[in-house]
């Protein structure tokens, strides 16, 4: 048994919301162990002060050089003692999840009872980059910590300038809006850079994230240095038996101002059964006996909302693959960052295919530990150095889906249009 409790009265009013507390969490644990006690007396202190107590250090295990965020106590009495001697240090361990987050309930009984009997007791599904956060670990426990984790079958993830651990959606497992198999690209690229996770030796950061359609659960878009999102290149699937259903469900009303309306491009038309066109670019389904949706896949642009709305009913096609982005981040030196299109289309279906990833992945990364300045993120060294350059260094061909803005000067050079034209055709014609 623990010794009595720290008075928390701040703490204490987080917990009388509506909503689980965190702070429950904590105090169960920290009637069995005066190590959560006195993180409890430390956070108090944190939300009495509004300060933060914690500063870093430099906590590993062997062989690793990234992995464990060391924290230190710096609150400290006048004989420079710590004022919660249990807590000094709180350490914790990354450890990278399996691709798609799949668990079993043994396995996480077996992590639970590893830092049960090591740190806190205190662990994280998951945090901000995908990581299993074990959180809470003094110096001398970090390394048998890892040890049990690793004999489990896990291994650290990334920390600091590093290649940090990747996260990829449920996927193909289980959802049916997957375009590719998101647990073979995550390992495939994973186990490729371990050294570079293990080993920070960047600049920066630098992520990658599997989303398996445009849907893009992992937010990989807004928060991936190199983005890898599903998609495909051919026309939408119907079925009108569900489109029917659908229909007699929910009625010309939600059809017309739920899909047809919101369609970002006006892909979507609602006509007349006779009006209906045909063509390569075109889908339809009939939703009744008088009135069909008409689909020009020309002008889709994959947002998904008429296939998550019509779920069924409409579908992904059948020629699929991935598109990857690269650049996106969250605030730094600049503003956000959503990623920007390098390859509009990879197959993702063979070998050669995923080899092919890990190869633009390895020339993105050695041009970003060259060009880039230090704290500076992907997205950040392109809006310096400008896209052209960085396509030209990582030896990407420029393309018409790379244009993010319209350009707004109407004066134009047209030096060598003939032997561009001649060689974009080529391009088409391959």
């Amino acid at each position: 048994m623990a010794r009595k409790m720290h008075e928390t009265p701040m703490l204490d009013e987080l917990e009388s919301g509506p909503w689980p507390s965190f702070v429950t969490g904590l105090k169960r644990l920290a009637r069995e162990k005066d190590y959560v006690n006195d993180v409890l007396g430390t956070l108090e202190t944190s939300y009495r002060t509004k300060k933060g107590y914690w500063k870093g250090g430099t906590v590993g295990v062997f062989g690793y050089g990234g992995g464990v965020i060391p924290r230190f106590t710096e609150l400290k009495d006048e004989n420079d003692k710590p004022v919660f001697p249990d807590a000094a240090e709180f350490h914790t361990l990354r450890v990278q999840p399996p691709p798609g987050m799949h668990y079993n309930s043994d396995v996480l009984r077996k992590m639970c009872d590893i830092w049960e009997r090591h740190g806190s007791g205190l662990i994280a599904f998951h945090g901000q980059s995908g990581d299993i956060m074990f959180q809470g670990a003094k110096s001398d426990k970090v390394q048998d910590a890892f040890d049990e984790l690793n004999e489990l079958g896990f291994d650290l993830g990334g920390a600091g300038p590093a290649v940090r651990t990747s996260m990829s959606c449920v996927g193909a497992a289980r959802c049916e809006q997957s375009c590719y198999d998101e647990a073979r690209a995550h390992r495939t690229v994973i186990n490729t850079f371990t050294d570079d996770i293990h080993r920070p030796a960047l600049p920066y950061k630098f992520k990658f994230k599997f989303s398996g359609c445009p849907n893009d659960c992992m937010n990989s878009i807004q928060r991936a240095d190199m983005a890898v999102i599903g998609t495909w290149r051919d026309n939408i699937r119907t079925d009108e038996e569900m489109a029917r259903k659908w229909f007699a469900k929910h009625g010309m009303n939600e059809l017309v101002n739920d899909v047809v309306t919101r369609c970002p491009t006006k892909a979507i038309m609602l006509k007349e059964v006779k009006d209906v066109r045909t063509g390569p670019k075109i889908s339809s389904v009939r939703v009744n006996e008088t009135h069909a949706l008409e689909i020009d896949n020309g002008d889709c642009v994959r947002c998904m909302h008429c296939i998550n709305v019509m779920t069924g009913a409409l579908a992904h096609g059948t020629d699929t693959g991935a598109t990857i982005l690269v650049g996106g981040k969250r605030t730094l030196k600049i503003g956000d960052l959503m990623g920007t299109v390098v390859v509009p289309f990879l197959p993702l279906k063979n070998d050669e295919d995923y080899e092919a990833l890990v190869d633009l992945g390895q020339r993105v990364i050695d041009f970003f530990a060259e060009n880039a300045l230090e704290h500076e993120r992907t997205g950040e060294m392109i809006e310096r150095i400008g896209l052209v350059n960085f396509l030209e260094g990582v030896g990407v061909e420029i393309d018409a889906h790379m244009v993010s803005t319209p350009r707004t000067n109407p004066y134009v050079r047209t030096d060598g249009w003939d032997e561009e034209v001649a060689r974009i055709n080529a391009k088409k014609a391959a």
